[in-house]
């Protein structure tokens, strides 16, 4: 899996990015571009395709993270936090 970046294009700051992260996990980094960070782990098998489309349908709203949580529930992406 390459790392995939999104920018909002609702005039803020945030970002959403996908990465490995330690032991090979994939996880997903929000950063509002002031001053919260949050990191989840997918837990369990997730399409790549999915978890890019849904990140880029979230971002491109005015709450990302909320609208994050419904994409990957509709998706039926399992995620944990890793930190906050």
């Amino acid at each position: 899996m390459a790392q995939s970046v999104f920018h909002s294009t609702c005039g803020g700051f945030d970002f959403l990015g996908l990465r490995k992260g330690r032991g090979g996990a994939v996880e997903i980094v929000y950063d509002d571009g002031v001053a919260r960070r949050l990191v989840w782990r997918v837990s369990g098998p997730a399409n790549e395709h999915h978890l890019t489309d849904a990140l880029s349908r979230a971002v491109s709203t005015t709450r990302v993270v909320s609208a994050l949580y419904a994409e990957l529930r509709s998706r039926s992406i399992a995620i944990e936090a890793v930190a906050h």
